[in-house]
């Protein structure tokens, strides 16, 4: 099985250009392999209503089902993370459905994460930035395939959906649980769910890594990692394990250790702009500029616009300032609101060679 995405970006407000299936996973019915083309549109709405100094995000989600052999899940569910990947709000939302998160702080990072059934489908990552917006509009659309539908040639990704895992009836009634008690913020009670599962299969990796994400979402650290390196126990090439115990240690400032899983989630996932951004940016906390520079090149060839931010604080750092310049330019093509946008133009004016 494998998942394809293309994406469709209008709007100035949005950090990446490139968005990423972290997980790929999405669940299978009877033997049918299936194909998810994900289709993302940003819209910044001029009627949103918000308190005054936050913002609502909100948008809709479609499922196109109407080529496919078999349905497509019912509901999914759609999380919004803080840059310390805390959960912010959490809702579950019908297949044509709408989600709305209010009073969003200004100057934020945030990652807008969707769920399908047994896995997560789409992140996106979005920094809230103009002071003039009160509102922000992301929609998803999917359109589920069988495997003999024809797939466009555009598509910017290929990601392999070799993190399915299929569990007995009574742990996917049990997961369903867990998914549900998460839902409503009774994470304790959606950790006992998972436990349970675990109890009878330790070899559910994504199930240890969702319990990873609970246990940072409670702020037990050393619970979370210990799921992670578990699930990477289970399956040591899972991705988004990976990814996610290399963003642990680095939020708590452990790169030296952050490295080795994050060349992992690199080697195994090239074209993953996320584990080379992650990866750039913990050699670079550890001083090693010049392993930092390719991965930082490739996460900004691949959307992510921090990457041209560190790089240019690290040629600049180098005294190397019409290169800075050059990606304080190129960062500004891709996040037209940066709120500093008249000091890196200063920059730029005065460092970069016409």
């Amino acid at each position: 099985m494998k998942i394809e995405i293309r994406e469709s970006i209008s709007g100035a407000h949005i950090t990446h250009s490139i968005f990423e299936l972290t997980s790929g996973k999405v669940i299978r019915r009877s033997s049918l392999l299936l194909i998810l083309i994900a289709i993302f549109t940003l819209v910044n709405p001029g009627q949103a209503v918000a308190q005054q100094g936050n913002i609502t995000l909100f948008g809709d989600i479609k499922i196109d089902d109407s080529k496919a052999d078999t349905p497509a899940p019912s509901t999914v569910t759609v999380i919004l993370y803080d840059r310390s990947l805390k959960v912010v709000a959490r809702q579950n939302v019908s297949t044509r459905g709408r989600y709305r998160f209010t009073n969003l702080r200004r100057d934020e990072d945030y990652e807008l994460v969707v769920e399908a059934e047994e896995g997560e489908i789409a992140r996106v990552k979005l920094n809230l930035l103009d002071p003039s917006d009160i509102g922000i509009r992301q929609d998803f659309e999917f359109e589920w395939k069988s495997k003999s539908s024809p797939v466009s040639k555009q598509m910017t990704g290929v990601i392999s959906a070799e993190d399915l895992y299929n569990r007995s009836a009574p742990n996917k009634s049990l997961f369903q649980k867990a998914q549900e008690a998460a839902g409503k913020k009774k994470y304790e009670q959606a950790v006992t769910f998972l436990r349970q599962i675990l109890d009878s299969d330790k070899l559910d990796f994504p199930v240890w890594t969702l319990l990873g994400t609970l246990y940072l979402v409670q702020e037990k650290v050393d619970d979370a990692e210990k799921a992670y390196l578990s699930a990477l126990e289970a399956k040591p090439s899972y991705v988004l394990a990976l990814l996610n115990l290399g963003r642990l240690r680095a939020s708590k400032k452990r790169f030296d250790q952050a490295i080795e899983p994050l060349t992992r989630a690199v080697e195994l996932r090239p074209q993953s702009g996320e584990a080379n951004l992650l990866l750039g940016e913990a050699y670079l906390q550890i001083r090693k500029g010049s392993k930092a520079i390719p991965y930082l090149d490739e996460a900004a060839r691949l959307g992510r616009a921090e990457a041209h931010l560190r790089l240019a604080w690290l040629y600049n750092a180098a005294g190397l300032r019409e290169k800075a310049a050059v990606e304080y330019e190129e960062f500004l093509k891709k996040n037209p609101g940066y709120a500093d946008r008249k000091k890196l133009e200063q920059y730029i004016s005065a460092n970069k060679k016409s």
